[in-house]
């Protein structure tokens, strides 16, 4: 069956959330790194909401929540790749592959250090 691409603004918009849909949720229900960061987003969410955070907490929140979520898809993605390109064990495929595990750690940092500062004030 071949991929027909539709040319049309407003159903082909429609296949592309239906797609990145389709991808997110096999992200959530496929791989363990990304269950517990959905777990951590939906708690820190609920979190925020008992402690009532700030719109500007809100909006910090959120991006972290999200930039760390989408940095472990692109991560997945590329190890899928690397794997599907070459299934036994290459240094260079390693290589590649832990850059793009840095890239996650730099995003998780990142979200960690947002989430300290705003919420270790409420809870000193």
């Amino acid at each position: 069956m071949a991929f027909q691409k539709d040319n049309t603004f407003v159903t082909g918009r429609f296949k592309s959330v239906g797609f990145a849909l389709k991808g997110a949720i096999k992200l959530i229900t496929t791989e363990h790194s990304v269950m517990v960061q959905t777990s951590l987003g939906v708690i820190l969410t609920i979190t925020g909401f008992v402690i009532g955070i700030t719109p500007t907490e809100w909006l910090f929140q959120t991006f972290a929540i999200g930039l760390v979520l989408s940095i472990e898809g692109l991560n997945t993605a590329i190890e899928k790749v690397a794997d599907f390109i070459h299934p036994d064990y290459h240094e260079r495929i390693g290589f590649i592959k832990d850059i793009a595990a840095g890239s996650v750690f730099f995003a998780a940092i990142t979200a960690i250090i947002i989430g300290l500062i705003i919420y270790v004030p409420h809870f000193i």
